[in-house]
């Protein structure tokens, strides 16, 4: 009997010897400055998330709230390499309505928050709020460790800054609408499309971007609370991301604008000519984009830019350029959806793309009924997995951001049925300024 129970501790110990060494094997450390957000009630403070982690972190209404996707279930563990300046803190952690408190102080140290059960895989949230403090810090963090049965290689999160993946990651994925025109046996040189961004999904940062070619994109933007933009680029043919290195004879040369639009360079993501409207356009509202594209002399070819302003019911001139060392007509049409503001990245969005059509030179309509799904490299490196897009209600739409489960496979086919009445649209009649 005693050699029974001996061999029973025995293996009981060696079980959990196992068990404790596949933990601190599966260990996996995950960097606040890539997969945090910070949210506070407090206006006065400089409490943020930088590359190296949390800063500033004083007021108890302050929550920092960091990102993991987690392809199992079982036991999350949470530890921390903590930094207390001054004093002792207690601070909280909650994940899925459980909070477990914790007392930090001194110089840094590991702290082993708690456990906690995940019953399904996805994205889990993990909530660090400061509840007291002696010193004027709670504390300093740049990363959470986590372990536990339900974390293995196929968690999803922001690995490392490598490439600036700190910024793209919080910005999130961005996702496309690359249009099927192989049925089109003609130069295409008109593309119209209709965007409608539905209430509540106007998040600063957004862009809507409707007609995407070869050589640039046309859409609209949420700039801030209060300010938004119709915006039309074309990228020089020297590549670049610095304008003012672009050759002379490279430039994008503006032809014309409308009235209002602004019209200069732009840079850092590819580098050309740029143009915008502040329009205060409405969630909810359908509007309408138009792009024309035709070769010009001496090897360029003219792009051009119009806005159906839903408000005013009319055609607005955003803005015309001629591209050189270029011959071409309207290819790679696409529609994409991304956040520009890393603050925002944990706020989904969506938009509804429909009624797309391409003119051909020879004045043929043809309505686009194929788009096939793709995303950017935060998407196919794993770093991000909140993105989808698909068809509802015969229109194609993009999602993305906010950490939601549904993901829509890459490189997925989209078919809707073909629209029949062409844009009432007379050509003839577009503004000139």
């Amino acid at each position: 009997m005693k050699f029974k129970i001996a061999f029973f501790l025995s293996f009981s110990f060696a079980i959990a010897q196992f068990v404790h060494a596949q933990e601190v094997n599966n260990k996996m450390t995950v960097p606040l400055g890539g997969n945090s957000w910070v949210s506070t009630t407090t206006k006065d403070n400089n409490e943020a998330v930088t590359d190296s982690g949390w800063i500033n972190w004083q007021n108890t209404a302050t929550v920092f709230s960091t990102y993991i996707n987690l392809a199992k279930t079982g036991t999350l563990k949470i530890s921390a390499i903590i930094n207390v300046p001054v004093g002792k803190s207690t601070i909280q952690c909650t994940i899925g309505g459980i909070t477990k408190s914790f007392i930090a102080e001194g110089n840094e140290k590991e702290y082993e928050i708690g456990e906690w059960n995940i019953l399904q895989t996805g994205y889990v949230k993990i909530d660090m709020q400061g509840v007291t403090k002696t010193g004027k810090f709670f504390a300093t963090m740049n990363e959470l460790l986590v372990s536990g049965s339900a974390v293995n290689d196929q968690a999803a999160y922001v690995k490392n800054n490598e490439d600036n993946y700190f910024h793209w990651g919080r910005r999130g994925p961005s996702v496309h609408l690359n249009y099927d025109v192989s049925v089109v046996q003609d130069d295409i040189e008109w593309f119209y499309n209709e965007v409608t961004v539905p209430v509540k999904n106007d998040v600063t940062g957004s862009f809507f971007m409707a007609d995407g070619f070869g050589e640039g994109y046309f859409g609209m933007q949420v700039n801030s609370a209060s300010e938004r933009r119709v915006l039309f680029s074309v990228w020089s043919p020297y590549t670049t991301d610095d304008p003012s290195q672009i050759p002379q004879d490279k430039k994008i040369i503006l032809l014309k604008k409308g009235a209002d639009v602004h019209a200069g360079e732009f840079g850092n993501e590819g580098a050309g000519g740029q143009s915008f409207l502040k329009y205060d356009w409405k969630a909810g509202a359908t509007y309408k984009f138009l792009l024309h594209a035709k070769p010009a002399e001496n090897n360029y070819t003219c792009y051009t830019a119009y806005f159906y302003a839903a408000e005013e019911k009319k055609w607005l001139l955003i803005a015309s350029f001629n591209r050189p060392a270029t011959t071409t007509y309207l290819t790679k049409l696409h529609s994409f959806l991304e956040n520009f503001e890393p603050g925002k990245g944990n706020i989904t969005r969506k938009a509804w793309y429909h009624n797309q059509w391409v003119k051909t030179k020879n004045g043929q309509w043809n309505a686009i009924s194929k788009a096939i799904f793709t995303a950017d490299a935060t998407a196919k490196k794993r770093y991000r997995l909140d993105y989808s897009g698909g068809v509802a209600n015969g229109k194609f739409f993009l999602r993305n951001a906010g950490f939601f489960n549904d993901s829509t496979a890459l490189k997925s086919n989209f078919f809707i049925q073909p629209a029949v009445k062409t844009p009432d649209i007379n050509l003839s009649m577009l503004p000139q300024n």
